[in-house]
């Protein structure tokens, strides 16, 4: 499915939030299930991981997609680094917070990237069952009058200039599992930055920066470089998504405290 062109067709588009909701919609009823038979913890998050990539793997023959795939959840067939067009999955983002009952800041990740771009790209949410998309963008929200701006970062690996960064902004710091679910609280207006400092693995940002971009966020690293994807070390250094009217303050902000 799909061609070789140089930009994402429609169907690419369609196929994104196709993969993406089909693995999100199990997963509920699946957590629920598992958890009902005594299954918790670490047992519960890999069989999570393993389910969603199973299901992956269905839907690719399914959908009969030729084109080259890096999955967090499957061997790295380098033969992706030669291919113009690679599908870049995170079959279950959240996997820690998969294993909480009580939580739902996790997420499937799915972008297609061409050239190295993110082109066609689907964030699907559990609760509500939301799939966010770079077919249908949602508008991008106006900032907050009404209360202080929001940084939402990881819940277990918070940026180390997160703090001074509230400081500078007066803003409040939200902590939270899946870069989706973090990227969707950017895009509904519920936050205004998410950034993370210290590496990502590009299936982790690669869908969330692509909806983000689409919706008129502003996406790149902390240094304010285009992100890029495909790379034979599948990793960025950090992520920013923010509202536009913010970016260019975050990023001075954070340049001026990396040199000192």
């Amino acid at each position: 499915m799909g061609g070789a062109g140089h930009g994402p067709t429609e169907t690419d588009h369609v196929t994104a939030v196709r993969i993406a909701t089909s693995i999100g919609r199990t997963l509920p009823g699946l957590r629920r299930q598992l958890v009902a038979e005594g299954v918790t913890g670490t047992d519960l998050g890999t069989a999570g991981d393993r389910f969603a990539q199973a299901t992956l793997e269905h839907l690719l023959v399914d959908l009969n997609i030729a084109d080259a795939v890096l999955s967090e959840e499957a061997s790295d067939d380098r033969s992706r680094l030669s291919s113009t067009r690679v599908w870049v999955i995170d079959p279950l983002d959240g996997t820690r917070e998969f294993t909480d009952p009580q939580r739902i800041d996790w997420a499937v990740h799915v972008a297609l990237v061409i050239n190295g771009e993110p082109s066609a790209a689907a964030v699907h949410l559990p609760e509500p069952d939301v799939v966010l998309s770079t077919s249908e963008p949602v508008p991008c929200p106006s900032l907050p009058t009404s209360r202080p701006l929001r940084i939402v970062v990881s819940r277990t690996r918070p940026p180390r200039l997160a703090p001074a960064l509230a400081t500078h902004l007066d803003a409040e710091i939200v902590t939270m599992g899946s870069a989706g679910a973090k990227a969707a609280e950017v895009m509904s207006g519920q936050a205004e930055i998410y950034l993370h400092d210290d590496g990502m693995n590009e299936w982790d940002a690669c869908a969330p920066a692509a909806v983000a971009a689409a919706a008129g966020l502003h996406s790149s690293g902390l240094d304010g470089r285009p992100l890029a994807f495909n790379k034979p070390d599948p990793k960025i250094g950090s992520l920013l998504i923010c509202h536009p009217d913010l970016a260019d303050q975050v990023l001075e902000f954070m340049q001026t405290e990396i040199e000192t």
